[in-house]
């Protein structure tokens, strides 16, 4: 019984992780680029739920949101407006969608809705949803305006607020986060990582396998009580300049002594008598 369920677990949430993918996949890029089918893969915690919000109309619609999910039943339909009566107006097409991402927001673009009846040219309709970061765990979904006092590219402006695009959400996909180390901290991480090794264990193979004593349990305690020692050598070694260059003989002095008096030498026994 617990091999079957052990079995059974993983299959259960790999078949949930298709089924996701799958339904992202629903959404159909109008320019398909790696970048915006990434942004879409962040919204798959999104999908299979309904979003509403009451508009600020006279006759207060009601707007109805999916993530690549037909919103209100209607086929195809990411967007659309409700009136009192249930009658559905298709607001945008999951099935023509863009997708732009920014640090920790998404623009989501529904395009392809039921044209206008009298402004904007009678073009299509429109729906452009701002989903944001938001530390509540609570997705908050508001309308915001309808831009139809112009010509052309009238749109319907949304926004939700999800933790979903948050930073560190352990939601989101897993990526690959760059370390933000740099090669020296790693570097001297890792000395002393081994120099924790290497004390912890010097000091239990000096205690448990010598038997030492008080320092003596100290690794190589006699190479360390003794490098002071060896740098102060190696130092005056290298630091001091000897000068070994034979010297010149110094020349002694000649020490002047006072002569003295010579004896006044006569010669008178050299003249004739």
């Amino acid at each position: 019984m617990l091999l079957s369920v052990r079995i059974i677990t993983p299959l259960f949430v790999l078949l949930a992780g298709v089924q996701a993918k799958m339904i992202t996949d629903n959404c159909k890029l109008i320019a398909p680029s790696a970048s915006e089918k990434k942004a879409l893969s962040l919204l798959e915690p999104l999908t299979n739920q309904e979003f509403t919000v009451k508009g600020q109309e006279k006759e207060q619609y009601l707007y109805i949101f999916q993530v690549c999910g037909d919103a209100g039943g209607l086929k195809d339909a990411g967007l659309v407006q409700q009136d009192k009566n249930k009658n559905l107006v298709r607001i945008g097409n999951y099935t023509k969608t863009r997708a732009i991402k920014g640090s920790d927001w998404l623009l989501l673009i529904y395009e392809g809705g039921e044209n206008y009846d009298t402004h904007c040219s009678k073009e299509p309709r429109k729906a452009m949803i701002m989903i944001s970061c938001s530390t509540s765990a609570k997705n908050d979904f508001s309308v915001v305006l309808e831009d139809n006092e112009k010509p052309v590219d009238c749109y319907y402006m949304f926004e939700l607020d999800t933790n979903v695009l948050c930073p560190g959400n352990s939601t989101a996909p897993i990526q690959q986060i760059s370390s933000k180390l740099s090669g020296g901290s790693i570097f001297l991480i890792v000395v002393f990582c081994c120099l924790a090794v290497y004390l912890t264990g010097g000091f239990l193979y000096q205690r448990l396998v010598v038997g030492a004593k008080g320092v003596e349990q100290f690794p190589n305690y006699a190479f360390w009580s003794q490098i002071g020692n060896l740098s102060a050598d190696g130092c005056d070694f290298v630091c001091r300049s000897r000068d070994n260059r034979q010297q010149p003989p110094t020349y002694r002095g000649v020490v002047t002594e006072p002569l003295g008096e010579e004896p006044e030498e006569r010669d008178d026994h050299l003249l004739p008598m």
